[in-house]
């Protein structure tokens, strides 16, 4: 039985996937999910040893559930394709998996914006819980920034997962519209109280508390953009459940 599999969705990763397979070569299983590529993705996977499967989508958090239901292993790290474990990680996770000292690890997180590695911006240490025992791990069930749930004791490792989800500035518009109608439908769904002025406020709020809060002024330009990517998405996420709900009456 495996010790350790690793867990990735897909859709259109054919610039990623390669790269972060090489880095998960330590795990004894690697499961690829795809939702319907059409870049050479699939390709890439299996000629990286990845055991692929296709799955059509549902959301973040189903797509990851269904991942995690073809694992074998008894330990599951979740790797998204635009994360590389590097080598100083491996050897803590496959420390950390043979003490068996908790259920769930976080591990921080530090990403790249645009070319520049964000020190600031709430960006780091962004601590995200991704290596978790089978049995005592699940995905909730959120279309959009879903979350692993650990029924048991969490600890955190110290090496950095890196992580590289914007490389131009287009990136970061794709993102936002994708992530900014996932997040709306999600509010047009619930009972919270929408108003055409609550995308402007909780836009605004967004900026100020990413670039004055989280002092993502200090990184330097990219900080500034960054803030602003945020603001805007947070923006449309609001209208856009603003208008859903004005459509159904």
């Amino acid at each position: 039985m495996p010790t350790l599999s690793a867990i990735i969705i897909t859709k259109n990763e054919a610039a990623n996937i390669a790269e972060c397979l090489k880095g998960l070569a330590f795990c004894d299983e690697r499961i690829v999910v795809d939702s319907g590529s059409t870049d050479g993705t699939l390709l890439l996977a299996r000629e990286n040893g990845a055991r692929v499967s296709a799955h059509s989508w549902k959301g973040f958090g189903a797509q990851k559930s269904y991942a995690l239901s073809l694992a074998q292993g008894e330990w599951v790290l979740s790797i998204d394709a635009d994360e590389r474990v590097t080598p100083e990680l491996a050897q803590a996770i496959k420390a950390a998996v043979a003490a068996g000292a908790a259920d769930g690890y976080e591990i921080p997180r530090r990403s790249s914006f645009c070319g520049r590695m964000m020190r600031h911006s709430g960006w780091f240490p962004d601590r995200v819980l991704r290596l978790f025992r089978r049995e005592k791990g699940r995905f909730s069930d959120d279309p959009v920034h879903e979350r692993v749930i650990v029924d048991g004791k969490i600890a955190r490792l110290k090496e950095p997962l890196m992580h590289y989800p914007v490389a131009r500035l287009e990136d970061a518009i794709r993102r936002m519209d994708s992530y900014s109608t996932l997040g709306g439908e999600r509010i047009a769904a619930s009972d919270r109280k929408v108003w055409f002025f609550s995308g402007i406020t909780h836009g605004a709020f967004t900026f100020f508390r990413i670039y004055v809060l989280r002092l993502g002024f200090l990184d330097g330009a990219e900080g500034f953009l960054l803030a602003v990517a945020n603001a805007e998405g947070t923006y449309y996420r609001y209208m856009k459940a603003w208008l859903a709900r004005r459509r159904r009456g």
